[in-house]
């Protein structure tokens, strides 16, 4: 419990102990003298309420006249005017206790939040000339050598070039279980290192690390308000003086008809205390809040609430393949040289050769596939990193979803997709039938070389994001760069609705576009992708969703969702959450507003009295505020329930 919250506890504590004594004075008629029980009933009214009367005054020098404070004022002021001194002070006592409950409510929904918070490194073990500095991890450069000792935190993004051991990945992938790194492999900052000590090499300043992208998504999500919570904003502000003159007249009319003012003006202050829009104007923002709070628990940052409130109403997912729904970790499977290249060279001669060439085309490239090519060549000792710095390659060109096309030796190089052999005019006929897998064809000098078969596997939790899906009502479709037949051997073995190969980055986007232009009942397209050209579609979709784990910077910068794991299934928990945090805010829209609408009309005909107006004020609040916190707790989708 914070300080600001002892002290509200402490204060309603002290002016439940006066209301109490004024009650028990005046009712036993201990003290004759009218003067005193008011005096009485006055302390304790400035005690439980002094700061809902500053707060008023306040507000209203600021030009924001009609809230729940000055409400809170007439009504209780009122009723002392018209000697309802127990029911004044009881009024003021119970919307305090409803505002204490209320913030320790929106802080603990908070928690989730303020625990992503602490992965924000506080320092960064730099090594410079064999000395150790600790320094800001903002002043840490590219490529400089970090030293990571046990139970730090890693402070920015870096490869492991010396030492071992295990992280502490929860906080950034909601992954719970330890995971082993070694040299070579990659670290996320915001991860804590639990045994040995490493030496690493930083590969991104601070600004640009996974643990500051983190950190500013989370801190925008709450600027970016759903459609629910735009119209209770706009339903306040013209509600609240709405009611007031309600008040007014419902105290003034009958009145001077009836010559009965104690009557009306009790009524119109319970009226007054009944029209306060805490309860909406509170729980909704609370929902969304708890939601995606709820989901950055589970590794699911959630930029906005307009996007957790779209996933909700979402009828159709579309994903990219490659790193998306296979693992994206490709190896060679298979070397084919063409009948021509062959000539005057053994099998294994020709198969060396072509594999040599792709590697030496695809040198320059951070392509998955053409890492898989560099690490083949690598392995049969035909390929050294230092080749490249010798390399006289020039005219090196990269065609996005073509391939490359570079000058080795003075001699034209083609190295990419069928397509790419295609717009050259290079016949590529002399295939076998193709088989699962993908496909770089290579072209020497305008004559069509031969073909490597990569091969990639679906994650392992692809299958059951899909099953899940379609048991939601989901529509599911493929799109993807790659070849055809692998395209739809992958989409047979996951029995997705729809798939589109051989796609263009452009050509994604148009599809999207497409599928969009045929939703109807107000459905939302979700995408999903990793990669750098996923990036145009994950910014057209309705809902973009990013792989955070291995993803592009440009994918998670276009993306409205990220998921900090590279796990398909992360998608289910997040409509999940959506799902139940959508519902919890038509919950309470309808109960807030159904209570005060049925108490209201109860207020106008003298049936319901000023504790039922509290009840109606701060009661209905107080459970919807418990109500909305549900949304920060929903049970994590695994396979096992698949």
């Amino acid at each position: 419990m914070s300080r600001k919250q002892k002290k509200r506890l402490g204060r309603i504590c002290c002016g439940a102990l006066l209301f109490i004594l004024a009650v028990v004075v005046s009712g036993l008629e201990l003290v004759t003298d009218r003067n005193v029980q008011v005096i009485l009933y006055l302390i304790a009214y400035f005690v439980t309420g002094g700061d809902v009367i500053k707060k008023a005054v306040r507000n209203i020098r600021n030009g924001q006249v009609f809230d729940e404070n000055l409400l809170m004022v007439i009504a209780s002021l009122g009723a002392f005017l018209i000697s309802e001194m127990s029911e004044a002070v009881g009024v003021m006592l119970f919307y305090q206790i409803g505002e204490f409950f209320q913030d320790y409510a929106v802080n603990n929904s908070r928690k989730s939040i303020a625990a992503l918070m602490d992965i924000r490194p506080d320092k960064a073990n730099v090594k410079r000339e064999g000395v150790i500095s600790e320094v800001s991890p903002a002043e840490v450069r590219v490529n400089e050598i970090i030293v990571i000792r046990p139970g730090e935190r890693i402070p920015l993004d870096c490869i492991v070039t010396g030492g071992s051991s295990r992280l502490d990945t929860v906080a950034m992938t909601g992954e719970a279980v330890p995971r082993s790194v070694r040299e070579g492999d990659p670290l996320i900052s915001g991860c804590v290192n639990l045994s040995g000590v490493l030496e690493a090499r930083v590969t991104s300043e601070f600004s640009e690390s996974a643990v500051s992208r983190i950190l500013e998504l989370t801190e925008n999500a709450s600027s970016r308000k759903a459609a629910s919570e735009n119209f209770i904003t706009k339903f306040a502000r013209y509600y609240t003086p709405a009611v007031v003159v309600t008040a007014l007249l419902l105290a003034v009319i009958p009145s001077l008809i009836t010559g009965q003012p104690r009557v009306y003006v009790y009524r119109a202050l319970s009226f007054l205390v009944i029209s306060c829009p805490c309860a909406l104007v509170i729980s909704v923002p609370l929902s969304f809040f708890g939601g995606i709070g709820g989901a950055s628990s589970k590794g699911i940052l959630i930029k906005g609430s307009n996007y957790l409130e779209a996933l909700a109403k979402a009828d159709t997912v579309v994903f990219d393949k490659t790193g998306t729904l296979t693992r994206g970790v490709f190896k060679v499977s298979d070397i084919r040289p063409s009948a021509s290249f062959s000539e005057n060279r053994s099998a294994k001669e020709a198969e060396d050769e072509l594999l040599l060439l792709a590697a030496q085309a695809e040198c320059f490239s951070s392509h998955p596939i053409a890492s898989s090519i560099l690490e083949e060549a690598k392995a049969r000792g035909l390929y050294e990193d230092s080749f490249r710095d010798q390399s006289d390659s020039s005219g090196y060109e990269e065609l996005a979803g073509f391939g490359i096309s570079v000058r080795l030796s003075g001699k034209r190089v083609l190295c990419g997709s069928r397509r790419l052999m295609r717009e050259n005019g290079i016949a590529a006929d002399d295939l076998q039938e193709v088989k699962e897998g993908s496909h770089v064809f290579i072209a020497l000098d305008d004559k069509f070389a031969g073909h490597i078969i990569i091969s990639d596997e679906l994650k392992a939790d692809a299958g059951a994001c899909i099953t899940a899906l379609k048991k939601m009502n989901m529509k599911t479709v493929m799109l993807t760069g790659d070849h055809k037949k692998t395209a739809d051997i992958v989409a047979e073995k996951l029995s997705i609705d729809e798939v589109y190969s051989e796609l263009l980055p452009q050509d994604k986007v148009e599809l999207a576009e497409r599928l969009i232009s045929q939703e109807r009942d107000g459905g939302k397209l979700v995408f999903m992708g990793d990669g750098i050209n996923d990036a145009p579609v994950l910014a057209r979709a309705d809902i973009g969703v990013a792989m955070g784990g291995a993803g592009s910077d440009a994918a998670i910068e276009a993306a409205d969702i990220v998921l900090m794991t590279d796990e398909p299934l992360k998608l289910i928990t997040a409509c999940n959450i959506s799902r139940k945090t959508l519902r919890i805010v038509k919950e309470n829209i309808i109960f807030a507003i159904g209570v005060k609408v049925i108490t209201l009309i109860l207020a106008a005909l003298g049936a319901a009295t000023m504790w039922a107006a509290v009840f109606a004020d701060v009661g209905v609040a107080f459970i919807a505020i418990i109500n909305a916190l549900r949304a920060s707790s929903v049970k994590e989708i695994n396979m096992t329930a698949h």
